[in-house]
């Protein structure tokens, strides 16, 4: 059922028509479209960046108070919605109806801890190195901020950017994926009635190539916050540099679980099966390559194909579904391509590599494992971005341990094992920005410090009060008797 409603961009506290609008499909069902979204030309994201600015020194030495309340009232309204725009996250990106509403509770968390984090700023009082001399050194928002976001997480990505951002007094101009717009479209209605001064949060919705590249190039923005592909990111690292804006890139990852002998097989297999397939396999923290010693290795490839015989393959709303569709027809090609390339590499396909027929028309793939993989092959070495993991079989821990680092991205990577001295060790000697011991690659905390290392993220962590780093400056002021 076609609901053909249009859907506005929200600049300086008012709704404004798109210079063009773009349908948004459902993966799981390609004969609905969710709605038509409008695509805003330069001129329109240019004035939404003037509105930023022309709101950014009232609003950036607002009452905290008020900043609290605003922030609080989104939080409290998303979550009091979260079946509704869990729905609508299903619809739109199609994750399964379970997955989303967690999505949902986590960007109404994310509101509030940082509507919390308004009354908890602090600074330094110090005494100085001369006599009748004290030094303060406090925070001050950065300024205006172009928050870019990608397709896969799309109400939490933008929450965990947004909220931050008008915490700490800055003015936001968001651009979201256009291939998910819904979310963020709702969610920018949330923040229209939250008690915003107009100008303070403003909505572009469009292409990367007219909205995005206009909020990077654009001398008011002061910095840029990126979360997406390693191509595009290098690419606004480099305009952003150039003009010395601030910016925060969340990029690509390939992301190692490793199995050691002595791991609990059950619990290493399921680990694995949630790091590597659900969500898809559309997450930047899953886990598409096993490294695993020789030991086990041949029981879990043959426990892992086992239990992947119970994943339902579904529309993202129906009962009982495990994994939904992947995003897009073109998502869907860059898997099927990965999956060919494992096949001629000389990798073992075990189990999936063919599309699933279901009752919808949508974009339906079998959860794929490969195994007799070697470390120099593609599908060891390049993001895949869907349901798609392969084995690669090793000695022991330190030949894991090595072939874990051995990649240009470092975001997330486990190690599943029943050995402290070894938990211990990958804690430590591990490249990654995030670490974890017994459980999946995939699933963090809204609380705490999010981000990789290497090619995976550049510039500060997101989430947590580490999230200040990148939406503050830091200030000395030296107060003298």
């Amino acid at each position: 059922m076609a609901d053909t409603t249009r859907f506005d961009n929200y600049i300086n506290g008012e709704w404004v028509a798109g210079s063009d609008y773009c349908a948004n499909i459902n993966p799981s069902e390609l004969t609905e479209t969710i709605g038509e979204y409008a695509k805003a030309d330069p001129a329109q994201v240019h004035a939404a960046i003037d509105a930023a600015r022309a709101a950014f020194p009232a609003w950036s030495t607002s009452g905290i108070q008020a900043r609290h309340d605003a922030l609080d009232k989104v939080g409290s309204e998303i979550l009091a919605r979260r079946e509704e725009l869990g729905t609508l996250l299903a619809r739109e990106e199609g994750k399964t109806l379970p997955e989303a509403i967690g999505e949902v509770t986590r960007a109404g968390n994310i509101f509030k801890f940082f509507a919390g984090e308004c009354l908890r700023l602090s600074g330094d009082y110090l005494p100085s190195v001369r006599p009748g001399v004290n030094v303060e050194v406090t925070r001050e928002a950065l300024g205006v901020v172009g928050l870019i976001t990608p397709w896969n997480f799309p109400i939490a990505i933008p929450a965990w950017k947004i909220a931050p951002a008008l915490a700490y007094g800055n003015c936001v101009v968001l651009k979201p994926a256009d291939l998910v717009p819904g979310c963020a479209w709702a969610l920018a209605e949330i923040i229209s009635r939250a008690g915003f001064p107009a100008g303070v949060f403003n909505l572009v919705m469009g292409s990367g190539r007219v909205v995005g590249d206009a909020l990077v190039q654009s001398p008011k923005v002061d910095g840029i916050s990126f979360t997406g592909s390693v191509g595009v990111g290098r690419q606004i690292a480099v305009s952003c540099v150039s003009r010395q804006a601030k910016v925060q890139l969340e990029m690509g990852g390939k992301n190692p679980q490793i199995i050691l002998d002595d791991a609990d097989l059950k619990q290493a297999v399921e680990l694995s099966v949630q790091s590597a397939f659900y969500s898809t396999g559309q997450r930047c923290t899953a886990s598409s390559r096993f490294i695993v010693t020789a030991g086990i290795h041949d029981k879990f490839v043959e426990a892992v194909a086992e239990r992947m015989k119970s994943i339902k393959v579904g529309h993202a709303l129906k009962t009982g579904t495990d994994i939904g569709p992947v995003v897009s027809q073109a998502q869907l090609e860059q898997d099927m391509k990965y999956i060919d390339i494992g096949q001629s590499e000389g990798a073992r396909l075990v189990s999936g590599g063919a599309l699933v027929t279901c009752d919808t028309e949508g974009y339906y793939l079998a959860p794929t494992l490969f195994a007799d993989s070697e470390a120099a092959m593609r599908i060891s070495r390049e993001e895949i971005f869907g349901p798609v993991a392969n084995v690669v079989r090793v000695a022991d821990y330190e030949a894991a341990l090595a072939m874990a680092n051995d990649t240009e991205f470092g975001l997330s990577a486990g190690i599943a094992t029943t050995s402290l001295k070894y938990a211990n060790h990958f804690k430590r000697h591990s490249q990654a920005g995030m670490v974890m011991v017994n459980l999946p690659t995939a699933g963090v905390d809204y609380h705490v410090p999010f981000g990789g290392r290497k090619g995976s993220s550049y510039g500060s962590r997101e989430q947590g009060r580490y999230a200040q780093e990148f939406y503050t400056v830091v200030k000395t002021s030296y107060i003298g008797s």
